[in-house]
């Protein structure tokens, strides 16, 4: 790497090489950036992933379609359910499966609590990564009680295997609604006290404002999505621009940022959550109050032969998903499109001419989960 700064820096400085992580809380999981620093100043950056590789697409790749949610939560595993529908959404392209009214709406209510959760650990982290404590506590607080409606429904908190081929493995409790309507002032109060304890705290505006920005034109360059391309000012949402589900159902808004800084790419997460709950509680307001939550599948689910791709605005950004079926019981072929493969990769040029401690900010900023980016 000191070979690749050398040439266009002053050749009398003298640049260290060192390593952030692989083992390092502010890398957000088991991700290497070796960076070659001038001081206090990244002059390159060269992130280095593979250090949680589990193989999820090649095991997906041996697994029937019952089975194939069941290795995909583990990739992006703080937005399980997000991904569960995507990966759900190619396949009943392939399979040509209706979904039920009941089902469709569940499946909205499900992933937009997710959605929540995600965003609030996103919330802790980059509070966390500013130098606080106390953001992690109020964004657990949050997430606790949205966990405690998921257990009810699937029996987990976390890894799910809920959302399935036709609709959801099953019906939730009949005290769903009332589970879910409780909790839905309580996480508008967390998150008014989430927003009053950071965005205009003094320190962490020092931190964030200003810091990192980037354009439209910057962002689509190195391939970014979800909140942090919007806080650039591009309104671009899968669930409005290219509705799945039932998403073209709702009202909401896509916030968007002005500079595309580190604060802008905090703020699309706090106002992000707020949309979320507007659907949310739409979308119980219209779920039907019976009725079958569960599609008509084939009884063999052999891959049909021909591809399918979904595109869906999961918490971190655009998730693809890519099936290939030749009529066996297992895919040819399983792919993902990962948002945080992506952005760990855009870190290459993000992090250049920032300082050391700017740079865990920036990293945490793009909220990266490495189970994704590795899968």
């Amino acid at each position: 790497m000191a070979e690749a700064v050398s040439g266009g820096s002053d050749l009398n400085a003298e640049f260290m090489e060192i390593n952030m992580g692989p083992q390092h809380p502010s890398t957000h999981g088991v991700c290497r950036l070796e960076m070659a620093v001038d001081g206090e100043v990244v002059l390159d950056c060269r992130p280095e992933i593979g250090y949680l590789h589990r193989g999820v697409e090649k095991i997906a790749e041996n697994l029937t379609v019952i089975q194939l949610p069941v290795i995909t939560d583990r990739a992006d595993y703080l937005s399980a359910l997000n991904t569960e529908l995507g990966v759900v959404l190619a396949a009943e392209q392939l399979y040509e499966v209706a979904v039920p009214e009941r089902g469709e709406y569940i499946r909205v209510i499900m992933a937009e609590l997710n959605r929540i959760t995600n965003h609030m650990m996103f919330y802790g982290a980059l509070g966390t990564d500013a130098g606080f404590s106390s953001p992690f506590i109020f964004g657990w607080w949050n997430r606790e009680i949205i966990h405690d409606v998921f257990e009810e429904v699937t029996g987990a908190r976390m890894l799910h295997n809920y959302i399935a081929l036709g609709g959801v493995k099953q019906d939730v409790p009949p005290n769903f609604k009332d589970s879910v309507q409780k909790i839905l002032p309580r996480l508008a109060d967390g998150l008014d006290r989430c927003h009053g304890l950071l965005t205009d705290n003094e320190i962490f505006v020092a931190r964030t404002r200003g810091f990192n920005p980037l354009t439209p034109e910057e962002a689509l360059r190195l391939g970014i999505t979800g909140p942090s391309l919007r806080a650039t000012g591009l309104a671009r949402d899968l669930r409005r621009l290219a509705p799945y589900s039932i998403y073209d159902r709702f009202e909401f808004e896509v916030p968007v940022g002005t500079v595309g800084d580190v604060h802008d790419r905090y703020m699309m997460r706090l106002l992000e959550m707020r949309e979320s709950l507007r659907i949310i509680e739409q979308a119980l307001e219209g779920m039907p109050a019976g009725g079958e939550y569960r599609g008509e599948i084939p009884r063999r689910l052999r891959y049909p032969v021909g591809e399918a791709y979904s595109r869906t605005e999961s918490p971190r950004g655009e998730l693809g998903i890519y099936i290939v079926g030749s009529g066996q019981n297992t895919a040819y072929r399983v792919k993902i499109r990962a948002p945080a493969f992506v952005h760990v990769g855009a870190m290459e040029e993000m992090l250049k001419g920032a300082y050391i401690a700017d740079a865990v900010l920036i990293f945490a900023s793009m909220d990266v989960v490495l189970g994704e980016a590795d899968r």
